[in-house]
């Protein structure tokens, strides 16, 4: 895919029909990219998270969904596409998680970074919190970012 056309991604909130598209990105990135079994992908939580939709050229290209917590929130499941990553979609994502999070009155926000991404969300003001450890097969390093409160929409 070629990143033409629209100036950048679109992020929005997901409604309940887009939740086979995020499905689709997931599987595609998760399960066909890192061999993460289905049954860990799909863990029966999507009912209770916030999920959200990245659009490019009216094509869906990432999603990720948010997922409360007692005192937090949590950023799970953020994917994007190969022919799309390193121009901006997953940090339009967090972005988008991260004011969804602090309006709805999260003060902060925590994640499992797989190890390839941990400079990704470093850059983006999230801290390490703990040791490394495997999920999925993969190397995870817990990490948060202190929220600051935003009001409106």
């Amino acid at each position: 895919m070629e990143a033409v056309g629209d100036a950048r991604p679109r992020i929005e909130l997901a409604g309940a029909d887009d939740l086979l598209t995020c499905w689709a990105i997931r599987r595609q990135v998760f399960v066909e990219g890192q061999g993460v079994p289905e049954a860990i992908d799909r863990d029966g939580l999507d009912g209770a998270c916030t999920h959200f939709l990245a659009h490019w050229n009216q094509r869906p290209v990432g999603t990720a969904r948010l997922r409360p917590l007692p005192g937090e929130a949590k950023a799970e499941r953020v994917a994007v596409v190969e022919a799309v990553r390193g121009l901006g979609v997953g940090r339009l994502l967090m972005e988008a998680l991260e004011t969804h999070a602090a309006r709805t009155g999260f003060p902060r926000l925590v994640l499992h970074a797989q190890e390839s991404a941990i400079d990704f969300y470093t850059r983006l003001g999230y801290e390490a919190e703990g040791e490394r450890f495997l999920e999925a097969d993969i190397l995870h390093l817990a990490m948060a970012k202190r929220l600051h409160p935003r009001r409106g929409r």
